[in-house]
C-alpha cells in the first residue's frame, strides 16, 4: 500500500510538516510514501502534474487536507492512469464526505437533519419550516461553522425567519467559495461530553479516541457503539471516522461521519495507531478494485 500525503507548499519534494509523523509511521511499517501538489491538485491545476512525484503501482490511501468531491474524482483518475488505486473509490469518497450520502443510513442515531440543494434563500425557508420550530445548527454538506456559533452556526428558533436567514447569511459570507452543496440544518440537541473520534475500516471499529478539537478530553463514560456500528458496517465504506457526544440523557449519538482520509489526528493519538488502524485492513476486498492499465500506460511501460 502506498500513503500519499501532501508535500510542503515551499519544498514540493517533502510532506507537509502536518503529515511528517504519520509519513515516519508509515515508513518504518514499510509502507511506501509518496507526495502530492495539494495546491495544484486544489487550485483547478493540472491534476497529472499534481500527482507527478507518485511511483509505483497498486492500491493507494491519502491522507491529507480536505479535497472537494470533484476534486477527488480527479485525484482518483490522474492516479489511475499512473496505476495507483485509491482504495477509497470517488462515489465512497463523496458518500462519507458529505452529509447526504450517509445520513439516511444513521438518521436513528444522529439529529434530525434537512438540506437544499443550493443557497437559494427561499429554499433555506422552505427547509427551515420542513424541520419544524425549535432550536438548529446550521452547516453546508461537508463543514459547520461552530467556531462562530452565535453568529454562523447556531439558530434559536427556526420559526424566527429573519434571525435564521441572518445566521445562514454570515455562513455564506464566512466559507465563500468553500461552500459545498447546500445549507444543512440539523436539530439542536443537548450534549454532556466533548465529542469522541473514533476509526473505522471496512466497518470495523479500529480506534477510538478524543476529537481533535478536545485533544485532552478523554470520554468519562465507555463508548457505546453497539446501536451504530451495524448501521456504519452497512455503508460499505473503506476507512471512515465517525465523531460521537453523549447526549444530556446519556445516549450516544452521532455528531459526524467523515472520510477517514481527510480526518484529522488528535495529537494525544500516535501517529502509529493511525498507520496501524490503516493496515487492519483485508487486502484480499479490494483486488477487484485494481485499475487495469490502459493501452498508453502499457505503452510507457514499454
Amino acid at each position: 500500500m502506498i500513503l500519499l500525503v501532501p508535500a510542503d507548499p515551499l519544498r514540493l519534494r517533502h510532506p507537509d510538516e502536518h503529515f511528517v509523523p504519520e509519513v515516519e509511521a508509515a515508513r518504518a511499517a514499510g509502507l511506501q510514501v509518496a507526495v502530492i501538489d495539494h495546491d495544484t491538485l486544489t487550485r483547478g491545476g493540472d491534476v497529472r502534474q499534481a500527482v507527478a512525484a507518485v511511483t509505483g503501482s497498486g492500491l493507494a490511501v491519502y491522507r491529507g487536507w480536505m479535497l472537494s468531491s470533484e476534486r477527488y474524482a480527479a485525484f482518483a483518475e490522474a492516479l489511475a492512469w499512473r496505476g495507483v488505486t485509491l482504495r477509497t473509490s470517488p462515489e465512497q469518497y463523496r458518500r462519507a464526505h458529505e452529509l447526504p450520502g450517509w445520513y439516511a443510513a444513521l438518521a436513528a442515531v444522529t439529529p434530525s437533519s434537512v438540506w437544499t440543494t443550493g443557497s437559494d434563500q427561499a429554499d433555506f425557508h422552505r427547509a427551515r419550516t420542513e424541520l419544524g420550530a425549535g432550536p438548529a445548527v446550521l452547516r453546508d454538506y461537508t463543514k459547520s461553522m461552530k467556531h462562530y456559533w452565535h453568529e454562523a452556526a447556531f439558530i434559536p428558533d427556526l420559526d424566527d425567519g429573519v434571525t435564521a436567514w441572518k445566521v445562514a447569511s454570515r455562513f455564506l459570507e464566512l466559507r465563500e467559495d468553500d461552500f459545498v452543496g447546500g445549507f444543512v440544518l440539523r436539530r439542536f440537541e443537548r450534549f454532556a461530553s466533548a465529542e469522541v473520534r473514533t476509526w473505522w475500516v471496512d466497518g470495523k471499529c479500529v480506534l477510538v479516541g478524543p476529537h481533535p478539537d478536545t485533544p485532552n478530553d478523554a470520554p468519562r463514560v465507555q463508548v457505546d457503539l453497539a446501536p451504530v456500528a451495524p448501521l456504519i458496517a452497512g455503508l460499505g465504506l473503506p476507512f471512515v471516522t465517525v465523531d460521537l457526544a453523549l447526549r444530556a440523557d446519556e445516549v450516544w449519538r452521532v455528531m459526524e461521519l467523515g472520510d477517514g482520509q481527510v480526518s484529522d489526528r488528535p495529537a494525544s493519538i500516535e501517529p502509529q495507531a493511525i498507520i496501524a488502524a490503516l493496515l487492519a485492513e483485508r487486502p484480499e476486498r479490494h483486488r477487484s478494485q485494481r485499475v487495469r492499465p490502459t493501452a498508453r500506460q502499457l505503452a510507457r511501460q514499454g
